[in-house]
């Protein structure tokens, strides 16, 4: 499964954007080190369901399917917040980076108010690029540090042992090896000095952990301008604006039945409130009309669709009605990479149907297809394989 890794200092509202994402109840206050073990849970990536496409009804099972909108889960674990100088130890130190290991990429959650400061102490004005410049600092020093320990081991050997070391970061060979050779550095007897194994550090950081800014609390005063900074300081971001506490209440709300509302939608739809409820949803929607939405599931799509390139498959085994042995239509969401074929959908969905491997089904197309077939988002495809 997909996992997102969020990350930021104390008290920039990572918990919150959590418990809005996932309605994971956890502890959240404004001071420092609210979290200290790191919250695991279950969001979803939004998709069009492709039900709508082929005019049938869905009978979801892996995920959920709202007013047309198919919910594809993916993991997020919120971590204890990192404070400059963690990599030396200080605030919660490495704790907080090794939760980070599993993360496919990372929402760096950024307190666009600037009232904390970079240890998440309340303050009058903090400069938020620092939040960004000093976790890039961070996340650069825990991988130069975790290959300077095992140097020894690295040391006169090849990129393989390389690639060995850094496999626990969710961190490929193929990425050690193209960023070896995109630094033209030694990938035999390998003796790089500390320049060179810090300029590895931090680009396989870039390309194995990705991070994009949510300039959370946006509806604070400033917070807007500071947001817009942001976009300009780091060009080469994805900065999104993010108001978490506006999504926390709306999904409890729509829990209770007071609204109805889609996560990832512009607006909502006032169900049932009283009028102290009504007044506070109204606020919500205003800032929501100035960011189109809350900016939470924006950033979970962002994570998925155009950092990590994934896309959304729907494997089923009768191909002429969309459903599985059990009558179900479009039971099953997987996120594949893009570029992935019709033999790699088959690893995701059972590895022994790989190695069995006879053909694919184009369920729309109805044309049989190989195995080198190129997935497209929201195919239906059912695999065929041998006993």
């Amino acid at each position: 499964m997909l996992s997102i890794g969020l990350c930021g200092k104390p008290s920039s509202g990572k918990s919150t954007f959590f418990s809005a994402a996932t309605l994971v109840d956890v502890a959240i206050a404004d001071y420092p080190f609210t979290t200290i073990e790191a919250n695991k849970g279950v969001t979803y990536v939004r998709a069009v369901c492709p039900h709508i496409e082929l005019k049938v009804q869905c009978n979801p099972k892996n995920s959920k399917c709202v007013n047309g909108v198919r919910l594809i889960p993916t993991a997020l674990i919120d971590v204890a917040g990192l404070v400059p100088g963690a990599h030396e130890g200080k605030g919660l130190g490495n704790k907080f980076l090794d939760d980070l290991r599993y993360a496919d990429a990372l929402v760096q959650i950024v307190d666009a108010s600037g009232k904390t400061d970079a240890e998440g102490k309340k303050c009058e004005h903090f400069d938020p690029c620092e939040e960004v410049r000093f976790l890039e600092k961070e996340l650069d020093y825990w991988i130069a540090g975790i290959l300077s320990r095992a140097w020894s081991k690295i040391k006169g050997k090849n990129w393989v042992e390389v690639a060995n070391i850094l496999t626990g970061l969710k961190i490929t060979p193929r990425q050690v090896e193209q960023t070896i050779e995109e630094l033209k550095l030694p990938k035999e007897k390998i003796n790089w000095n500390e320049g060179q194994v810090n300029e590895f550090a931090r680009r396989i950081r870039k390309l194995s952990k990705p991070i994009i800014i949510a300039a959370n609390k946006i509806d604070a005063p400033g917070a807007f301008e500071n947001y817009l900074r942001l976009k300009e300081e780091f060009p080469e971001k994805t900065v999104y604006p993010c108001y978490a506490d506006g999504e926390l209440a709306l999904r409890k709300a729509s829990e209770k039945g007071l609204v109805k509302y889609v996560p990832g939608d512009a607006d909502f739809q006032i169900v049932s409130a009283s009028e102290q409820q009504r007044k506070a949803l109204e606020k919500i929607r205003e800032t929501m009309k100035k960011i189109n939405g809350t900016g939470v599931q924006q950033l979970i799509n962002e994570a998925a669709f155009n950092v990590l390139g994934l896309i959304p498959v729907y494997p089923v085994e009768d191909e002429s009605k969309y459903c599985n042995n059990f009558g179900q239509v479009l039971p099953d969401a997987f996120l594949v990479r893009k570029g992935s074929n019709a033999l790699d959908l088959t690893g995701v969905i059972h590895t022994d149907l790989a190695k069995n491997f006879v053909c694919a089904l184009n369920a729309k197309t109805k044309m049989r297809v190989g195995k080198d077939y190129e997935l497209k988002p929201n195919d239906v495809i059912k695999i065929v394989a041998g006993k």
